[in-house]
């Protein structure tokens, strides 16, 4: 079943954010853009490079009222220690969301049975919190952060135009493609 357009549920969760634990739920998700970046797990390969490569563009997803949240199955209190030992994770600003009960990554179905971990998804979700566009890769393929930032101005685009959309390999201020009867096809 598709989780596009699913409506997210009521959560209530902890994150480490701004070296203070916080209480996130779903109340904080609306009336902007959000980003919720599930993966597998603190002190690990891949996630450091990720969790690193959203750092370094989440100046530009603030500046577009978008708020990204890193999502595992570890504790927010595991958060923190990752937080004040390792030196890319030292830098992370947006908040780390601790979801050892699994409340998010089954609401988001992205939780692995057989590893107990969250899997890769990145869940764009919009002001009304609503899932617009989501991936899951597999645990071993990175994501790129500049491509998730180029669905959310996609996303937002499309938000506010609503009868114009967006061509492959659209960026912001490029031309977009009004739906109309003479633009079917080309």
């Amino acid at each position: 079943m598709s989780l596009l357009y699913k409506e997210v549920d009521d959560f209530e969760v902890y994150a480490y954010h701004q070296k203070q634990f916080k209480k996130v739920t779903k109340k904080d998700l609306l009336g902007k853009w959000t980003l919720f970046f599930f993966y597998p797990a603190d002190f690990t390969f891949v996630c450091p490079t990720e969790l690193d490569d959203l750092q370094e563009k989440y100046q530009e997803f603030k500046k577009v009222n978008c708020e990204i949240y890193a999502i595992s199955t570890d504790t927010h209190f595991a958060h923190k220690t990752w937080h004040d030992i390792s030196e890319n994770i030292s830098k992370i600003e947006y908040p780390m969301i601790g979801d050892p009960t699994h409340t998010l990554t089954y609401d988001f179905d992205v939780f692995d049975e057989n590893d107990g971990l969250a899997q890769r998804g990145s869940f764009i979700i919009d002001p009304e919190g609503k899932v617009v566009v989501y991936e899951v890769n597999a645990g071993n393929v990175g994501r790129n952060a500049e491509e998730l930032l180029r669905r959310l101005h996609a996303c937002q685009f499309v938000y506010e135009h609503g009868n114009n959309v967006c061509p492959a390999k659209w960026k912001l201020g490029e031309k977009t493609i009004q739906t109309t009867i003479e633009n079917i096809g080309k």
